[in-house]
C-alpha cells in the first residue's frame, strides 16, 4: 500500500468518525430534551449502545428509566419492545412457541416470536422473574438468537438489552446470577435529578403536551458507528491503565493489600473487554478519536461494580464498592 492510499484511508477514518460523533452528539441532545437531570445516565446508555452491549439500569421508581428506553427507541429509529418481569413470567412469554396449526387438513407447528425479536428491549424489574426466565434472556442477550425446540431462530440486528432494577424492594425477587450480570457491558445507576432540573421537569412534563421527538438516527447507523468504535485506536497507556485497575479489583491478584483485604471475588476478562469497548465509545459521543485515562477513570465505577463483591471484612469495616473502586482509580492516576 502507497503513502498516498495509507493517507486517503486515514482521511476517511477521520471523516467518518467525525460523522458518527456528531450525529450521536445530535442524539445525546435530543435525548435530554426529554430526560431532564440525568446527563451521565444518557451518556452510559449511548456508550452501552455503540459498544454493542447491555445495560442494567438500578435506580428507584420514577426516575424515567422506562421513558429513556422509549425515548432511546424513538430517536435511533429503533424497534423497541418492554417486558414487564413477574413471578409467573415464563421463558415462552419471551421467546415465543410454538403452535399446532391445521390448514388443508395438513397439522403443522408454527413459531410465534415473542417480544425478545425486537432491536431494543427493556426488561423491567428483570429480577423478578425466576432463574428459569432469566436463562431465556440471557442465550438472546449472548449468542443473539433463540432455541425453541431444538430450532434457531435469530434475532433482528442490532439487538440491545436495557433491564431495569429496584434497588429497594427485593423480598419476592430472584438475584440475577453473576454469569448474567457478567454480559451487561454497564451498571448504569440512576440517581435522584437535581432541583433545577426536577424544577424544569415539572414545568414540561404538566403544562400542555410533550416535547413531541423524531427520529435523528437509524438502526443501520448505529451499527456502522459500532464498526467504527472498534477501529478506534486505544494508546499503551490506557491499556495499561485498563489491566492495572481490573487485575487489581482481584483478591488473588498482585494489587494493594489495602484494597485486596476486602474483595471476595473480581472481575473477569470480559470487564476488561468491556473498557475497550466503553471507553472508545464514550471518546466518539464526545468527539475525540482515541479514549484517555480519564475515559478508564469515569467508566470504572459502571464496568467494575457489578462485576465484583466485598468480604465480610469490609461489610464490617463499612467499607462499599464505590470505595474500593475510587482507590482503584486513584492508584492509576
Amino acid at each position: 500500500m502507497t503513502d498516498t492510499q495509507t493517507m486517503t484511508d486515514d482521511s476517511a477514518a477521520v471523516a467518518q468518525a467525525e460523522k458518527a460523533g456528531a450525529i450521536f452528539g445530535h442524539v445525546r441532545e435530543t435525548v435530554g430534551k426529554v430526560i431532564f437531570g440525568q446527563r451521565a445516565v444518557i451518556d452510559q446508555t449511548l456508550v452501552t449502545l455503540l459498544a454493542g452491549g447491555h445495560g442494567l439500569l438500578i435506580g428507584v421508581p420514577g426516575l424515567a428509566k422506562t421513558k429513556l428506553v422509549e425515548t432511546l427507541g424513538i430517536v435511533l429509529g429503533m424497534d423497541w419492545k418492554r417486558i414487564q418481569f413477574t413471578p409467573d413470567l415464563m421463558p415462552a412469554d419471551i421467546v415465543g412457541s410454538e403452535v399446532l396449526e391445521e390448514d388443508s387438513g395438513k397439522r403443522a407447528f408454527r413459531f410465534i416470536n415473542g417480544p425478545v425479536f425486537t432491536q431494543l428491549l427493556m426488561a423491567d424489574e428483570i429480577n423478578r422473574a425466576s432463574p428459569r426466565t432469566q436463562s431465556a434472556l440471557l442465550q438472546s442477550m449472548q449468542e443473539r438468537y433463540v432455541t425453541v425446540a431444538g430450532q434457531r431462530y435469530d434475532l433482528p440486528k442490532p439487538f440491545h438489552v436495557l433491564a431495569t432494577q429496584n434497588p429497594l424492594e427485593q423480598e419476592g425477587t430472584y438475584p440475577l446470577p453473576e454469569a448474567q450480570l457478567d454480559r451487561f457491558l454497564l451498571q448504569i445507576d440512576v440517581g435522584y435529578p437535581d432541583p433545577e432540573s426536577e424544577r424544569k421537569m415539572m414545568l414540561a412534563t404538566t403544562f400542555g403536551e410533550e416535547e413531541h421527538l423524531k427520529a435523528v438516527c437509524t438502526p443501520n447507523v448505529l451499527m456502522e458507528a459500532q464498526g467504527i468504535v472498534r477501529r478506534l485506536p486505544v494508546g499503551e497507556k490506557v491499556v495499561d491503565a485498563i489491566l492495572k485497575l481490573v487485575r487489581g479489583a482481584r483478591p488473588d491478584e498482585g494489587g494493594a493489600s489495602d484494597i485486596r483485604q476486602f474483595i471476595s471475588w473480581g472481575p473477569g476478562p470480559r470487564a476488561s473487554q468491556a473498557f475497550m469497548l466503553a471507553v472508545r465509545a464514550k471518546a466518539l459521543i464526545e468527539g475525540r478519536f482515541a479514549p484517555s485515562v480519564d475515559d478508564v477513570v469515569a467508566l470504572a465505577h459502571p464496568v467494575l461494580r457489578h462485576r465484583m463483591a466485598l468480604n465480610f471484612s469490609a461489610r464490617a469495616e463499612g467499607t462499599t464498592i464505590t470505595d474500593v473502586i475510587d482507590r482503584l482509580c486513584r492508584s492509576i492516576l
